[in-house]
């Protein structure tokens, strides 16, 4: 059983973040800045690439933001905590962001066991399980990305449906 929902996990990630990187890639470049609600394109990119990366950790405690100068955090968890992040992101920037976060669901699912799954979130904000937190995080990424293909639609370019795992294009 456990196999088989590690395969339904990865296969719903890895069709949400195939989506978010083909609305990241097709973003026109006049568009990048254009907003959603009150937020650029990139910032709502960036955010759920941020929460992807936090809710794969096993805990809050263990995320290790990416600090530094050219950092996808140069203010460590300071920016998930302010409203805005301290720099913009670009495209390419957050292209290699996703690409991290592929990387991590293959090592964060690899993991899991019945236990785990059954266990706690990790996250005091979220008195959830593992296993809901997963699908928790499957639904923001695809909250977000609903948003930007929508964007995207409007500025005339198509996006497609994913239906599980990741699609080359």
């Amino acid at each position: 059983m456990l196999e088989h929902v590690r395969k339904i996990l990865e296969g719903q990630f890895e069709a949400g973040l195939c989506m978010l990187d083909e609305c990241i890639r097709r973003c026109p470049p006049e568009q990048w800045d254009g907003r959603i609600a009150k937020y650029p394109f990139w910032h709502v990119a960036y955010h759920t690439l941020c929460f992807v990366d936090v809710y794969l950790s096993r805990r809050d405690e263990e995320w290790k933001p990416q600090v530094g100068e050219g950092g996808m955090h140069p203010l460590g968890r300071t920016e998930l905590d302010e409203e805005y992040p301290s720099r913009s992101f670009e495209q390419q920037e957050l292209l290699d962001y996703l690409a991290f976060c592929r990387r991590k669901l293959g090592d964060a699912l690899g993991t899991e066991t019945n236990e785990s799954l059954q266990g706690g979130s990790g996250f005091a904000h979220l008195p959830i399980s593992r296993m809901e937190l997963h699908v928790y995080n499957i639904r923001h990424i695809q909250h977000h990305t609903g948003q930007l293909s929508a964007f995207v639609r409007k500025a005339g370019v198509n996006t497609r449906w994913v239906k599980t795992g990741w699609r080359e294009r």
